[in-house]
C-alpha cells in the first residue's frame, strides 16, 4: 500500500497508530494538487468558510491570527514572506474537488475523522512549533516543507502567552526531513511539531477527532438526563429524627447513591445507542438542511432510474452499530432502527458516498428501503446534484 510506505495497514495501526511518528515518502507517487493556492485563496473568502492567516512577525507579539472570510484586498497586503493561509473543512466546503480526497484514509474509522485541513505559506511560511491533541496525516503538495519534530509527547502546556496559537515557548527538534509532493508525515498526538515552507508550497493536513473523557462523560449524562421525568423528585418517607438539623445522615447518601445508579445505566445497548448519536453529531456549520420542495417516492425512483444518483450530504456524518434484532443506523445524531429486511442498507451508506440505482437495487425491492431512502433524501442527508 503506497499510502502507508509498504506497509498494510494492520501493520501501521499496530505498529505507529498513537505511537510514533512515520514518515512516507511518495505516499502518494505523482501526486497532483485538487485546486491551486489562488481556489484556496478563494475559498477562504467566502462566507461560512472557516479559514485563519497566521503571520510571523517581528515585536512583542510575534505570531498574530487573522479570521475570514477574508478579500483579495488583505491577500494584496500580506508581506512576501512569513505567512501561512489555513482552510479549514475543506473537504466539505468544496466536496466536487475534495470529496474523495479522504478515501485513502478510510481504513481509521469514519467516526474518528475531523476534516481535511489545507494550508498555503509562501517561502518561511509556518504556524510555529506547537502540538496538537490528535492524529494527524501531513501530506505535501506544491513545493517542499521542512518538518522538524521532538523527541516524545509533550506532557505541559508550556505555551506563548496571549495568543490562541499553542506555540511552545521551547522546542527541541529530534528529527529533521524535507517534504516534497507526495510525500507525507504521520504524527501521534501531542508530539511537537514546526514546519517551515522552503518555497511557495500547500500542505494537506487530514486530522482525527480524539473526544475528551469529560467531553464523553457530560455527553452520556446529558444523554441519559433526556430520559428523566422533568417531575421526578427526591422523596424520603422514612426520614427519622437526627439530634444535628446540619448533619447529611448516612441514610440520605444511600438514597441518593440508590439514585444514580439508577440512573447511571452503562449496559452495551444503552452505550451504543448513546454513542451512535454523539459520534455523529455534525459540525453546526454543516448541518444538513430539509428539501425545500420535497421529492415524492416516483420523482426518486425515476430520478434512479433514468441513471441518477444519491450521494451523502458533504458534511452528514454517517454510522452504524449491528445489534442482534436489528441494525442502528446514525446520521447527524439520529438514530435509525433498520430491521433484518432493510438492515443491508445501513453499512452500504456508510461505506458508499455515491449511490447507483443499480448498487440500491437489492434494496430497492422492499417498501422499507425506499422509504427510508425517501426519508434520508428529503431530510438532506442525502442529496441530488441537478447536474448529474
Amino acid at each position: 500500500m503506497h499510502l502507508l510506505g509498504g506497509l498494510s495497514p494492520a501493520q501501521f495501526l499496530r505498529d505507529y497508530w498513537q505511537k510514533q511518528p512515520l514518515l512516507i515518502r511518495a505516499a502518494l507517487p505523482g501526486f497532483h494538487d485538487p485546486l491551486s493556492p489562488e481556489e484556496l485563496a478563494g475559498l477562504a473568502c467566502e462566507p461560512g468558510v472557516e479559514a485563519r492567516l497566521i503571520l510571523e512577525e517581528d515585536g512583542e507579539k510575534p505570531w498574530t491570527v487573522r479570521h475570514g472570510p477574508f478579500s483579495e484586498a488583505d491577500f494584496l497586503k500580506l508581506p512576501e514572506t512569513h505567512w501561512t493561509l489555513l482552510v479549514q473543512d475543506a473537504e466539505k466546503q468544496a466536496p466536487m474537488l475534495l470529496a474523495s480526497f479522504l478515501e485513502p484514509f478510510r481504513f481509521i474509522p469514519d467516526w474518528r475523522r475531523d476534516d481535511l485541513m489545507i494550508s498555503y505559506a509562501p517561502a518561511h511560511g509556518s504556524v510555529g512549533p506547537h502540538l496538537d491533541d490528535y492524529d494527524v496525516f501531513l501530506l505535501q503538495g506544491l513545493g517542499r516543507r521542512r518538518w522538524r519534530i521532538g523527541a516524545g509527547p509533550v506532557a505541559g502546556d508550556d505555551y506563548l502567552p496571549d495568543s490562541e496559537l499553542r506555540i511552545l515557548r521551547q522546542f527541541t527538534p529530534a528529527q529533521e526531513w524535507i517534504l516534497e509532493a507526495g510525500d507525507m508525515l504521520y504524527l501521534p498526538p501531542r508530539l511537537a511539531h514546526h514546519g517551515i515552507a522552503l518555497e511557495p508550497c500547500l500542505t494537506y493536513s487530514i486530522g482525527f477527532r480524539a473526544p475528551g473523557h469529560r467531553e464523553l462523560l457530560l455527553g452520556f449524562m446529558e444523554f441519559l438526563g433526556e430520559a428523566i421525568d422533568p417531575e421526578a423528585r427526591y422523596t424520603d418517607p422514612d426520614l427519622t429524627l437526627q439530634d444535628n438539623p446540619g448533619a447529611i445522615g448516612a441514610a440520605a447518601l444511600a438514597d441518593i447513591g440508590r439514585l444514580l445508579q439508577h440512573y447511571l445505566r452503562t449496559d452495551p445497548e444503552t452505550v451504543a445507542r448513546w454513542f451512535g448519536r454523539f459520534s455523529t453529531e455534525p459540525k453546526p456549520a454543516f448541518a444538513a438542511q430539509p428539501e425545500p420542495e420535497p421529492w415524492s417516492l416516483a420523482e426518486l425512483q425515476a430520478h434512479l432510474q433514468t441513471g441518477g444518483a444519491l450521494e451523502r450530504h458533504p458534511g452528514a456524518r454517517f454510522a452504524y452499530i449491528e445489534q442482534a434484532e436489528f441494525t442502528l443506523l446514525f446520521i447527524d445524531g439520529q438514530e435509525f432502527a433498520l430491521g433484518p429486511a432493510v438492515a443491508g442498507l445501513a453499512p452500504l451508506l456508510c461505506r458508499q458516498r455515491i449511490f447507483s440505482y443499480d448498487r440500491l437495487r437489492p434494496a430497492w425491492r422492499e417498501e422499507a428501503a425506499q422509504a427510508l431512502l425517501l426519508d434520508l433524501l428529503n431530510e438532506g442527508y442525502l442529496v441530488i446534484y441537478e447536474d448529474d
